[in-house]
């Protein structure tokens, strides 16, 4: 884990340095500029569109009585994106851009959860009266918690 950090946080701004000199280079140090706020305003704007486009099919999945981890995992990186689009260069706009196509967006999100599923597990045991099952898990891992289903008026 340790080392994927230190690549993160070391070797991309290093090959976002190097890249965003090269361009400096072969188009001017003004047009790389402008394009750097171009693509952080623009990447802003559609992470926008597509953050509430994503916040519409959570309400919706909600709504069916659906659980919206799809639109959970698609919503941050949504964010994800958004956030690489602000920081200045190119790889990172490149990622950014990726991650706002939805066909790819939802690629991502198909693999984020089968990645998730095998180390999570979210198990709902009830019984008729609302009380715990038998068969109910319990362990260090499990969470017990009550709660009351209250209809609107």
């Amino acid at each position: 884990m340790f080392l994927r950090l230190t690549l993160l946080f070391v070797l991309v701004p290093l090959i976002e340095l190097a890249l965003l000199i090269q361009m400096g280079r072969w188009v001017g140090v003004l047009p790389t500029v402008a394009l750097v706020i171009f693509t952080g305003i623009l990447g802003a704007a559609l992470a926008r569109l597509q953050g509430l486009a994503t916040l519409a099919r959570f309400q919706q999945a909600l709504a069916a009585g659906r659980l919206p981890h799809r639109e959970m995992v698609e919503g941050l990186l949504i964010l994800v994106a958004g956030a690489v689009l602000l920081t200045p260069g190119l790889l990172t706009d490149a990622t950014g851009f990726l991650l706002l196509v939805p066909p790819v967006r939802r690629a991502a999100a198909v693999r984020a959860l089968r990645w998730l599923q095998g180390r999570t597990r979210i198990v709902v045991a009830s019984g008729p009266t609302g009380g715990p099952r038998p068969e109910a898990p319990a362990g260090p891992d499990v969470l017990d918690v009550e709660f009351e289903v209250e209809e609107e008026d």
